[in-house]
């Protein structure tokens, strides 16, 4: 039967389990909406851009861990694509890209919105691929979709407009069923020599990250067998913190806890499902192991003794029974105290007393969100200061999930993270946890959230500041410079779109905000006034730390600043680590 290139191109994405597409709509990409219009079973999401379509599509992968799609028209919009599709590549999640591209007669021409995606997103994918003739769609169509799911990655395919239209003898052969997820068992003398380095270690030290999800309870059992303290990287928190005795906190700058202790005094230091970029924080002269699905990560980050190349479930079954049990406790019990002074004495210092306190603090903000929301509450959560209230105040459970640029570092990628999220599962509560920088660089996604009645609550910290920039500033000893913004009332604005919304400027107000907002059905806003002077303080601050801060202070107060230096020494002083 004949069909035209983008009808057989939408039936393998049906066919691979693809429910919906994000993108806009325009010129060259009008085959591909027309026969996703007249294809049952799938549908065009309407973003207002097309960044926010590949952010969609991540946090829909993200959730669901199925193949996801955005698009984007020739030229400019699909290089709109880019900063979404870097993103999820990064973040190893399935997402396939279709980059419409002009006539295919023209390229080369230098005509009117040329570029060349099949080169611009290599760097953003596992697979890029240009279509040029209909016979070659099918077979690379399938392509493209093994390598997203299987890498798992980000595949692209460009597609020129008149290619699209024509025609193909479509038989159905070329649509392939999904496959289960395979294992990658590592080799027997890695898990050997492993189960040696463990054997021989006074004091063992579990380094978790993302790549132990479905490990749980391997990762606790070797903690258990081997006294060890369980540390674990941003995206590892999810998939270990909860429920885990072992638990001393997150290393990195938005740490917290014991967990930098807890590596820098082992003998041993175990690596788990980690590719954890900062150097800084890995001890340089603890003997380190590795365990990575990936062989790329084995060693690209610090010293490596011991290398396994595997998945982390089968390496710890294989594992486990070689172990011998440690009587000693005195390393974890050590640990584990010290966390606890931490967690109590600084990072709980945060919360406390602050009832009253305006502008509110951001960390007591997030409290009170953190037990207001569900106990399988989707939050996505912007990068900078968002992400180390999100890191050290939402609570995991094994049913939440936390969703952010944690690799990547984008801006403003809450909010069309939510809207992927929100799609996927819209019976769940999501949250977007959003600062006010964040928010206004993809503002337009709200018209999103009410074109679709999307049920997601949009949680602005609005500090009328870009606080990271303003902390990275100060620790190099600068005075901060073009880090403020402009007061915006993000409440109206929403209410503008008809988003009910709700402005907390009195911390006591915040519970029932909340409570109030998870009430009500389709988006919603809830603007939260904080403390634009609230920082966050790592778990380890270094002499050249201080003297940047010093620094910055001094030439702050010469500045003609020294009111503002005070009321950062109120926001703050009392959360600097002591002995």
């Amino acid at each position: 039967m004949a069909t035209s290139i983008a009808e057989h191109l939408v039936r393998q994405l049906a066919a691979a389990g693809v429910e919906r597409i994000y993108g806009i709509v325009g010129d060259s990409l009008n085959p591909v909406v027309d026969a996703v219009r007249r294809t049952e079973g799938i549908e065009w999401v309407h973003v207002r851009h097309e960044e926010a379509a590949a952010f969609a599509a991540a946090g829909e992968a993200e959730v669901t861990g199925r193949l996801a799609v955005c698009a984007g028209s020739a030229g400019p919009g699909n290089l709109h694509l880019i900063n979404g599709l870097y993103d999820a590549n990064r973040s190893r999640l399935p997402v396939l890209a279709i980059a419409s591209h002009i006539q295919s007669s023209e390229i080369g021409t230098q005509f009117f919105q040329e570029t060349h995606p099949d080169r611009l997103f290599t760097e953003a994918s596992v697979f890029s691929e240009l279509i040029t003739t209909p016979a070659q769609l099918p077979r690379v169509t399938r392509s493209a979709i093994q390598h997203a799911v299987g890498t798992p990655g980000v595949a692209v395919l460009t597609l020129p407009g008149d290619v699209a239209d024509a025609e193909i003898d479509d038989d159905g052969q070329h649509l392939v069923p999904a496959t289960g997820a395979a294992t990658l068992v590592p080799a027997e003398a890695d898990v050997a020599a492993l189960a040696e380095a463990v054997n021989a270690a006074r004091k063992v030290t579990l380094f978790v990250g993302a790549g132990a999800r479905g490990a749980r309870a391997e990762v606790l059992a070797l903690a258990e067998q081997v006294g060890a303290p369980v540390g674990h990287s941003l995206r590892g928190k999810e998939v270990i913190q909860y429920d885990n005795p072992y638990d001393v906190g997150m290393s990195g700058l938005l740490g917290y806890g014991a967990c930098q202790d807890a590596m820098e005094g082992a003998d041993l230091l175990v690596l788990v499902g980690t590719d954890f970029p900062y150097t800084d924080f890995l001890p340089a002269d603890v003997r380190t192991a590795q365990i990575d699905v990936d062989v790329t990560h084995l060693g690209r980050r610090t010293r490596l003794d011991v290398p396994v190349h595997g998945d982390v479930g089968a390496t710890l079954r294989m594992l486990l029974p070689l172990v011998r049990r440690k009587k000693s406790r005195a390393f974890l019990k050590d640990m584990r105290k010290r966390h606890e002074k931490v967690m109590t004495k600084v990072v709980g210092a945060y919360t406390r007393k602050v009832d009253k306190h305006r502008p509110i603090h951001p960390e007591y903000a997030a409290v009170r969100l953190d037990e207001a929301a569900g106990p399988d509450t989707v939050f996505t959560v912007d990068t900078g200061m968002n992400n180390v209230w999100a890191a050290r105040y939402l609570t995991p459970n094994g049913r939440r999930r936390v969703i952010g640029s944690f690799i990547h570092g984008s801006m403003a990628n809450a909010l069309p993270h939510a809207i992927g999220a929100a799609f996927a599962d819209p019976g769940r509560q999501v949250v977007a946890l959003a600062g006010d920088g964040g928010l206004s660089m993809l503002l337009g996604e709200l018209v999103t959230l009410r074109h679709y009645d999307l049920p997601v609550t949009v949680v602005v910290f609005n500090n009328a500041s870009l606080g990271m920039v303003k902390l990275e500033m100060l620790v190099e000893g600068l005075p901060h410079h073009a880090t403020e913004s402009p007061a915006v009332d993000y409440s109206r604005l929403a209410q503008a779109l008809d988003i009910p919304s709700l402005r907390v400027e009195d911390p006591r107000e915040l519970s029932g905000a909340f409570r109030d907002a998870f009430d009500r059905r389709g988006p919603v806003l809830v603007e939260v006034m904080t403390d634009p002077n609230a920082l966050s303080i790592p778990p380890s601050i270094s002499a050249g730390q201080v003297r940047g801060f010093a620094t910055s202070m001094t030439k702050q107060i010469f500045g003609g600043g020294s009111g503002e230096v005070m009321a950062m020494a109120r926001s703050n002083l009392r959360n600097v680590p002591r002995p």
